[in-house]
């Protein structure tokens, strides 16, 4: 089994090659079928999505852990360790205006619609701006990420709002997430939808169920995750044929609950260390391998509180090019 350390310094022509891979075994037996290949790309959803070009230089930050030239030399270089949704650019040969330095695209159609902090709610809204500048059409591929702060949202009202009362609202968000995919299949895209993780097993939850002693928060987070993503799932149309979902929840759990799984040595801290943070408030927008917590490495597979390490992205990655590669799009 590979080890997540070797994922930090995968390249963008890494995952290509991953992804042919995932082409190549896809086609052994049976008959041969027609792939899709997009023709852009658009990410929507949060920050697990989003690529921030903070300095204008095409060399954007991660909310992960940002790859850079070398061990030694700590400037950051946005093709390395990339996020799931540059993975999924690069598979059909895109790439994204904030990640363009080294042998530039002249104007990139791949569009960047995620947001930090997004909601389900926000999805219409990044729709609108993709289809104020030039409408989604057949022949793109649309990813979606979504949910995370819906689930932390109706978890902050705990307890003054009931349990089953909360459930109510994280269904109607993961209702919403799923009309929302839906459109843009009417749209005539294409869609990788991944669930949200299991918020029930972040270093978030980890720290909220032993600060709480009315009941385990970390066992409710998760099951607020879980009618989220039930009902986004209940509520898309699926054939496989618009949509390929992403069982990001089942494998997290996995991570969480069995040793070692996947290479994992730690699936309950993060990695960054938001001391040496120069963002205020401090963010993974600057952490490196280089800003690592003692002892922490690429084997864990938090980058913080909320948010995938590099080598959890990878995961992501692979996931996410799989039903691009196998789906019958």
């Amino acid at each position: 089994m590979r080890h997540p350390g070797a994922d930090l310094r995968r390249t963008l022509g890494g995952v290509a090659v991953v992804a042919a891979a995932l082409v190549a075994a896809s086609c052994g037996g049976g008959e041969p079928t027609t792939r899709f290949h997009a023709s852009r790309v658009i990410a929507l959803g949060d920050e697990s999505s989003l690529l921030v070009d903070t300095a204008g230089d095409a060399n954007a930050r991660k909310y992960s852990v940002n790859g850079t030239v070398s061990a030694t030399d700590p400037t950051i270089v946005c093709g390395n360790n990339p996020i799931w949704t540059q993975a999924v650019a690069t598979f059909y040969g895109l790439v994204f205006a904030e990640c363009n330095a080294v042998t530039p695209v002249i104007s990139p159609v791949s569009r960047m619609r995620a947001q930090l902090g997004a909601q389900a709610a926000d999805l219409a809204a990044q729709i609108a701006t993709q289809q104020d500048e030039n409408p989604i059409v057949a022949g793109d591929m649309v990813t979606v990420m979504v949910g995370m702060y819906d689930v932390l949202a109706a978890y902050q009202q705990y307890p003054s709002v009931s349990e089953p009362d909360l459930i109510a609202v994280v269904e109607a968000a993961g209702a919403e997430t799923g009309h929302q995919v839906n459109h843009l299949t009417d749209l005539g895209a294409k869609v990788l939808l991944a669930t949200i993780f299991d918020m029930g097993y972040t270093p978030f939850a980890g720290k909220e169920k032993a600060a709480h002693a009315d009941t385990d928060r970390a066992a409710l987070l998760s099951r607020l995750t879980a009618r989220y993503n039930a009902s986004m799932r209940a509520t898309i149309v699926n054939d496989g044929r618009k949509i390929g979902l992403i069982l990001m929840d089942e494998y997290v759990t996995e991570v969480a609950t069995v040793p070692l799984f996947g290479g994992f040595t730690n699936a309950t801290d993060g990695v960054c260390d938001l001391s040496q943070s120069t963002f205020v408030p401090p963010s993974t927008l600057d952490c490196t391998s280089l800003t690592f917590v003692s002892g922490g490495s690429g084997t864990y597979f938090w980058a913080d509180d909320l948010h995938l390490s590099a080598s959890a992205q990878g995961i992501l990655s692979t996931l996410a090019l799989n039903r691009a590669t196998n789906n019958p799009f």
